[in-house]
């Protein structure tokens, strides 16, 4: 049906606002949409058939054991039927036209938009040797995913965990609390090397293997064996080959940009967007993992792979779609829990974007405030045990000032007096 620039179609009826995504970003979109008071219609669709969920408790709480199911979801069952939210699970859009502003559904036809919303996350890399479709090789990015793994996790099992980077190592706690013996294999020198750099990162490795998992560097991964159509082991290049009773494959992840790409649209690590997360079709916005989104305090593109951007973003893009002036500026956060250390990371640093690591505290006790510094300047902060502190770090960020280190390591100096 023709369509014009109004956001209704030829009949005269609106055009409903569609988001492609039924994730924590996509349902957070939907409800910020009716917070700001958009009584038009609001489509929602996943391929899943799970409602709209978080994946932090993937890899953490649910994995554990710790918290329920119900906990996972991001409103309860009857919330999108009281907003009048249409909620289409199970449902696979084919293709993007900005020409029409349709969607294509894989088993329903074409679906007019009158903004769309691409929240459609990432997808894990797979692991690109010889063995790895066997059965008892692991993902870790969907619900049933965690379930299979909480299976696998059992005491005395052998786990081997390819990747230590943040899934990898929260799995390898996981499987380290339920009684599995664990070891991690690292193409790197340290876990996290990339993202913490040496100094820091040395301090998860000391962790892990405080804990019992023994952690292997420099490993490179030449196959996956196994007997049966199952997983029995991992052939390193070096020869040595590793027993498993499964593999937990935790390797990074990619922004699933296929349907941007095809429709046109500018992609680049991710789908990329202006402050606003408008995409270079100004009718589309992106959110969440898959939107590489300019970032106005850091003067540059950034793609974010963290639950904060997925819940905070939605509401920018909400407000953008219906006209406002919304800036996504928010200072990047994550966290983490593994073990007993529990910890907070606020800011952004490039590898190698820094020329200095303060220490407020003894890593050695994992209870300590760690901050990068270029040229003075604090660039993160990542807070290990210690609580109530993101606020006056994300402050030190944002003034882009000049700091004493001698004061930044001083516990004495209240964060806010620096």
């Amino acid at each position: 049906m023709a369509t014009d620039s109004t956001g209704t179609d030829g009949a005269g009826r609106q055009r409903p606002i569609v988001i492609v995504g039924a994730s924590l970003g996509g349902a957070k979109a939907a409800q910020a949409l009716r917070e700001a008071g958009y009584t038009g219609g609001i489509v929602l669709i996943g391929a899943e058939h799970e409602r709209p969920y978080e994946r932090p408790p993937l890899s953490k709480g649910y994995l554990l054991g710790k918290s329920s199911r119900e906990k996972i979801y991001v409103h309860p069952p009857e919330w999108y039927a009281e907003h009048d939210v249409t909620l289409r699970l199970g449902t696979r859009v084919t293709a993007i036209h900005p020409a029409t502003r349709t969607v294509s559904l894989a088993a329903d036809g074409d679906l007019e938009y009158s903004k769309l919303l691409l929240a459609t996350g990432s997808v894990p890399r797979r692991l690109p040797v010889p063995g790895a479709d066997l059965a008892g090789v692991h993902y870790l990015r969907r619900v049933e995913d965690s379930d299979g793994l909480r299976k696998a996790f059992r005491p005395g099992a052998r786990i081997v965990v390819i990747g230590a980077g943040w899934i990898g190592l929260e799995t390898a706690a996981a499987a380290r609390s339920a009684g599995a013996e664990v070891t991690v294999l690292e193409v790197a020198e340290l876990p996290l090397l990339r993202v913490l750099g040496r100094e820091v990162a040395q301090v998860f490795a000391d962790l892990h293997r405080g804990h019992g998992a023994d952690l292997r560097f420099g490993a490179k991964v030449a196959e996956l064996t196994g007997e049966d159509g199952r997983v029995t082991g991992v052939r390193l290049a070096d020869g040595a080959t590793v027993p498993a009773d499964a593999v937990v494959v935790g390797i990074g992840i990619t922004p699933d940009t296929e349907l941007a790409e095809a429709a046109g649209l500018e992609v680049e690590n991710g789908v990329k967007t202006d402050e606003h997360l408008r995409t270079s079709d100004p009718d589309i916005h992106a959110a969440g993992d898959v939107a590489n989104a300019y970032h106005p305090l850091l003067g540059r593109h950034i793609r974010v792979e963290h639950w904060a951007n997925a819940v905070n973003q939605p509401q920018t893009a909400a407000r953008a779609m219906l006209g406002e002036d919304a800036v996504y500026d928010r200072t990047p956060y994550f966290f983490s829990d593994q073990y007993d250390l529990g910890m907070e990371y606020v800011g952004w640093v490039e590898p190698g974007g820094y020329d200095r690591v303060v220490f407020r505290g003894d890593p050695a006790t994992r209870e300590f405030i760690a901050f990068w510094l270029s040229e003075g300047k604090v660039l993160a902060g990542m807070n290990v045990n210690i609580w109530d502190v993101t606020d006056p770090i994300r402050t030190l960020i944002r003034s882009g000032r000049v700091v004493d280190p001698a004061r930044l390591a001083n516990p004495d100096v209240a964060l806010g007096d620096i």
